[in-house]
């Protein structure tokens, strides 16, 4: 089958409707976390700073806030301001549209990286194990079954918990590190079906190198599922940093939105009201069905079976 144009392929996604909802649903949480910021005089904590002798202190009025709620607030050089409250206030009078915006900026950030992360281990293990077989497959699959079979969770769980300090880069490196086997043998079994034919043997005879071959022949042939994968892989570390954050092991230097359920659920936030922990759930639930509609509007994109056009 003739390779399609890429435009060719751009333009066709961007008429299904699955991948325009998807597309357009996502793109606005990546805007929103990138603009959010600019509304709000808050820091990514709930808290107002000001510099005081070249010193940032932090100022709050420590009420728990209904949202567009206006609030005075002294601050530590006994200034008084007023400001606007988008989504409320937690029990410790921190700002939440702060703390959501801020923390939905580092959830995507960690899912972003991780996927990239574990998309990457997953493609090289796949590619070089079904191209070189022998003992390097033998090898190879025999790690990535070990991999498979450890519960990725409590890998997770016991790595996280190690570390003292914890930043955005550490959760997305961990949540990486454990997400690749299943992509490994997805990658192997479509390099096992496309080694032997003819362009590869073709290659061989040009005198090109393994790695050309591998990079250059057979991964541009399956790199629709490459991208299908990539979507899989940040969708699942949207779901795993949330749940390490939820147990109280996210991130220790930064807020995101599963350490906002978290706190919300350790003070008992229902009795003060939905604010605080129905707007990052519902983001992260609307996150998910995005790359779920983006995911399934790709494949029939590159499935011209599945395709309405």
């Amino acid at each position: 089958m003739a390779r399609r144009n890429k435009f060719e392929v751009v333009r066709i996604a961007f008429r299904n409707r699955k991948f325009q909802f998807g597309f357009g649903l996502l793109a606005f949480f990546i805007i929103f976390a990138l603009i959010g910021p600019l509304f709000t005089p808050f820091a990514w904590d709930g808290l107002y700073y000001e510099n005081v002798g070249g010193v940032k202190i932090a100022s709050y009025g420590g009420k728990t806030l209904p949202p567009m709620s206006h609030e005075n607030i002294t601050t530590y050089s006994g200034k008084t301001i007023e400001v606007l409250h988008i989504l409320g206030t937690n029990i410790n009078g921190q700002d939440l549209y702060a703390r959501l915006v801020y923390g939905l900026r580092t959830s995507l950030w960690i899912a972003f990286l991780a996927a990239l992360i574990g998309t990457f281990l997953g493609i090289t293990i796949g590619l070089v194990a079904g191209y070189k077989g022998g003992w390097v497959d033998e090898l190879l699959m025999m790690f990535t079954n070990i991999m498979l079979v450890i519960p990725s969770i409590v890998l997770l769980i016991l790595v996280a918990a190690y570390l003292s300090a914890r930043t955005p880069g550490i959760q997305a490196l961990i949540i990486g590190l454990t997400g690749w086997p299943w992509v490994a043998r997805a990658v192997r079994s479509q390099t096992l079906s496309l080694k032997n034919r003819e362009f590869v043997h073709l290659a061989k005879l040009a005198g090109l190198s393994d790695f050309k071959i591998i990079f250059t022949e057979v991964m541009p042939n399956m790199i629709s599922y490459i991208f299908m994968a990539g979507i899989l892989q940040f969708s699942g570390a949207i779901l795993a940093s949330a749940t390490l954050d939820f147990i109280g092991l996210g991130p220790t230097t930064m807020v995101s939105l599963g350490n906002i359920l978290q706190r919300a659920i350790a003070y008992n936030a229902l009795q003060f009201g939905w604010w605080w922990f129905i707007p990052p759930g519902l983001i992260i639930t609307l996150i998910i069905t995005a790359l779920f509609f983006i995911n399934i509007g790709m494949e029939e994109v590159f499935n011209p079976r599945l395709r309405r056009e």
